[in-house]
Parts: structure tokens; sequence; C-alpha cells
């Protein structure tokens, strides 16, 4: 069976600076600069994230003094006016805070924060209690695993369950995070669906393959750099 795909708990940070409801405007930005992050988690009751407050959503209260009546005019169109006069946390807050589970792939969470257009999610429980934060950094974490750690996980987990015999007859290196199949194969109709699994596994930049089939010593190779339902 295959591995688990990474999940958010595998990368993300659990010691977080966040801020309560009642927080105010200059307590919000000693807190971000002394962690040096560039958004809180705004939580309630027994750390239930009710909002998210970032430098964004402080920044209207500088440009607000900007004096000039068209920059104002923009202002009150995009909203600002009410941050810019707030002074809480419960005011500033962006509400209700885009989350995710700890339990939830890094895919899931790389799309979340796509589709909302954030940087970084907060992490909780079933309950929306807070469990720490996951940024993109975090995501491209997996991009730091090892060549060496990469082919094992292919060699166990996908080729060893796709053909009888890989070891031998299918060789698997990885440079840089791109993996190249080398070898023969008993039923090259497997290796499109060896190309689909090895790049669903964390870490894999790319796959090439240079692979043929059972009767290449008479007619030659049968696959060069990708399979055909690859291209």
């Amino acid at each position: 069976m295959l591995n688990a795909p990474h999940i958010v708990s595998d990368v993300m940070t659990k010691t977080v600076a966040a801020v309560g409801r009642e927080a105010r405007f200059k307590e919000i930005v000693e807190t971000m600069e002394r962690w040096k992050v560039s958004a809180l988690p705004v939580l309630a009751g027994e750390g239930r994230v009710v909002g998210v407050v970032s430098e964004a959503d402080l920044l209207p209260k500088e440009e607000f003094r900007e004096p000039d009546p068209d920059r104002l005019e923009q202002l009150r169109r995009v909203d600002d006016v009410r941050r810019a006069e707030a002074v809480t946390a419960g005011e500033l807050m962006s509400s209700p805070a885009h989350t995710v589970r700890a339990n939830a792939t890094l895919s899931q969470a790389a799309r979340t924060m796509a589709l909302e257009t954030v940087k970084r999610l907060p992490v909780v429980d079933g309950h929306g209690v807070l469990q720490g934060i996951v940024s993109r950094a975090d995501l491209l974490k997996v991009f730091l695993r090892s060549d060496d750690d990469l082919a094992q996980e292919i060699r166990r987990d996908i080729l060893g369950a796709l053909f009888a015999a890989p070891t031998r007859d299918l060789q698997v290196t990885v440079t840089d995070g791109v993996v190249t199949l080398r070898g023969r194969v008993r039923d090259r109709s497997f290796i499109p669906v060896a190309a689909r699994l090895v790049r669903s596994v964390e870490g894999v930049v790319d796959v090439d393959f240079d692979v043929t089939g059972p009767d290449a010593a008479r007619t030659g190779p049968m696959a060069t750099d990708r399979p055909d339902a690859e291209r």
C-alpha cells in the first residue's frame, strides 16, 4: 500500500503567536514585530479561531492620514475607512478565518491558499481551536527531501506494488527531485500509472522515462523519455 501523503501536521508551526478580540492596535503591531510575522490569528473563548488580523488590515490606519481627497475616496470605496478607525483586533480582523485541519494533505492546504488568496492558514481541530499555523513556505518544505529518500519511497511503495521484480529490471535515479526510470518492464501499460503515482510523491519535481518492453531486444526501444499518456 502506498504511503499516505504528507499532511499539514508534518510541516506546520505549532508555536503560534495570537491575540484576543480585545487586543489593541499597538499591541497587535508589537506582537507582529516581536514574533516577526505578518498576520495573527484572533482567538475567542478556549482558543477558538474567529478571525485573522494582518498587516494589510492595519495599513489603512496609516493611509488614512493622507490628505488627498481622491485617496480618501478610494479608501471609502474599498471599505478601508472602517479599518482606519478601528482600534481592536475584533474590529480589524478578517472574519471568518480561512482555516485548515491538521490531517489535511499539503495539496489541499495549497489549494485553499490559492483559492482564498492567503499566505497562511491557521490549523484548527474539529472545534475550531488553534493547533498551529501553516504558510506557503511550510508547504514547500517537501522539496527539501533528499534524492535518496525519494528514490527509496518510489522503489518500495510504487514500483514494488506495480511490477513483480522492479529492483532488478527497472532502476530509479533521482537528481534534484527529478526522477528517472530506466530498464525493462513486462507490461508497458503500467507506465502511465507509474508516472502519475511518481508525480504524486511529495517532493518530486518531474519524471522522465527510458523504458523498454519485453521484446526490446528484437524490435528496439518501445519508450523514450515519457509514455504516450503522459505527453
